[in-house]
């Protein structure tokens, strides 16, 4: 499919790719009520329509991500709801069957708020400034039996992903795995990452993760006669 990318936008990459392939290898139901968190060009959200979800709804707090994402699905004639803002605040009272998240997770020097185009990848000296919250929150966004896939680089902690999700009450686990060359992000900030252990020295390719979480079922009997 392909998708206009407005200047600043997120190209989709490999972590796109790898998220796409996850969403297929789950085999989400039809008609089912997904939230694409980072939507960017729209590129996981119109994946999602394509693959026989009813109600698709994108958010990014990038101005230009939203408006390139409302084209893109008017290029394809395809239903997507796009809002602006963190997901974890313009959500408001809405559960859902699938929840696709490609969350800035890139370490950075500062910890202070991205601007720009690099609010789609810098995330905090450890890389957890967006991550942390989101697996706090997750079952919160889930319906019971709903799922979780995020990509995040293995340099962010896959074990703290894991254990955050499964102290919220979801069974978590890595499904995809690839490793990557470096691309000018990355390579642009390897002194950072190799004088604070976050890689190896002369290490040039980072592992790439999908992680899934799953919210379970209520149990039988559950809410009373």
């Amino acid at each position: 499919m392909r998708l206009l990318r407005a200047p600043g936008v997120y190209t989709p990459q490999e972590d796109t790719a790898l998220l796409v392939e996850a969403m297929h290898a789950a085999a989400i139901p039809k008609n089912a009520n997904v939230l694409d968190i980072g939507t960017g060009t729209g590129a996981l959200a119109l994946a999602a329509i394509d693959q026989g979800a009813a109600k698709v709804t994108g958010v990014d707090v990038s101005r230009r991500a939203v408006w390139t994402a409302r084209i893109n699905a008017a290029i394809h004639r395809m239903p997507l709801k796009v809002k602006l803002g963190n997901a974890l605040n313009v959500i408001a009272d809405e559960h859902f069957d699938l929840v696709l998240a490609n969350p800035p997770y890139v370490p950075a020097a500062s910890a202070c708020a991205a601007t720009g185009p690099a609010r789609a990848w810098d995330a905090g000296r450890n890389g957890r400034q967006l991550l942390d919250p989101l697996c706090a929150r997750m079952k919160d966004l889930l319906t019971p039996g709903g799922v979780l896939l995020m990509v995040h680089s293995a340099l962010c902690g896959v074990d703290t992903t894991l254990e955050q999700l499964r102290d919220s009450g979801l069974k978590a686990s890595v499904v995809q795995r690839r490793w990557i060359p470096f691309g000018p992000v990355m390579r642009g900030r390897i002194d950072y990452l190799e004088r604070n252990g976050l890689i190896s020295q002369g290490q040039r390719h980072e592992e790439l993760v999908v992680i899934r979480g799953d919210r379970p079922e209520r149990p039988q009997g559950d809410g009373g006669a």
